[in-house]
């Protein structure tokens, strides 16, 4: 039986595909406040700005290519049965191969109901015209879980957390909750691993983490190979 390998992955794994991150010097919140363009609240105060804001969210991803960090994780399910959990809201982990990807804060390329969370469809294209409907007849919203919202997949992620033989964190800061404190589920055991070039907050952790001080897009390659020497 092929052992589980469980990736956590955050916003640092797509920043080598040239998607914009929130939390460094030049990501998008020096462009935007949160509460403008990411709370229901705003949805609600200014629908014309969200719309917009996740419209230009929603080219960027098209216009940008899975990286050698995606590549590599999808290229393990050859040896092994890899369940990815993610905080982005792009598709490129799934673009890249991967066929088992859970998305924490939703998914950019979706929308939903604005009255039913559960009306979930895909957009045709990146543009959401602002008077679009959800098939249920009201209007149409990003499928993304905006601050202050709950988040619907939290308890699916942590089941999958607590069945992994091997836990794997690529390129998250570990300080948005509750998603961070995923790495408080994983079995007593179990090795994890962690490849960022910054410094996580990892006092949620009681297992032993071996740290690859690293970008996503070489150190997850690296990883791999590791993984495979010693696990197969």
């Amino acid at each position: 039986m092929k052992k589980k390998i469980v990736v956590f992955t955050g916003a640092g794994v797509s920043a080598d595909s040239g998607i914009s991150t929130f939390r460094d010097a030049d990501g998008l919140w020096d462009k935007y406040r949160i509460e403008d363009v990411c709370t229901p609240e705003a949805l609600y105060r200014d629908r014309a700005t969200v719309i917009e804001f996740y419209n230009k969210r929603r080219k960027e991803v098209f216009e940008k290519q899975p990286n050698t960090g995606h590549l590599a994780i999808a290229e393990l399910e050859k040896y092994f049965d890899v369940q990815v959990v993610t905080q982005n809201i792009d598709n490129l982990h799934e673009r890249a191969g991967s066929t088992h990807v859970t998305h924490l804060h939703g998914e950019v390329t979706k929308l939903r109901s604005t009255d039913n969370a559960d009306v979930i469809f895909p957009l045709d294209g990146w543009k959401q015209d602002i008077d679009l409907r959800a098939p249920d007849g009201a209007l149409a919203r990003p499928h993304i879980v905006f601050f202050g919202e709950a988040v619907p997949m939290f308890d699916t992620a942590v089941k999958i957390v607590q069945s992994a033989d091997i836990f794997v964190i690529v390129g998250t800061s570990l300080a948005v909750y509750p998603a961070a404190s995923l790495l408080q589920y994983v079995n007593s055991g179990v090795p994890v691993y962690l490849v960022d070039p910054g410094e996580p907050d990892l006092r949620g952790a009681k297992n032993d983490i071996e740290v690859i001080k690293m970008r996503g897009a070489q150190g997850v390659h690296l990883l791999a190979e590791k993984l495979k020497k010693e696990y197969l």
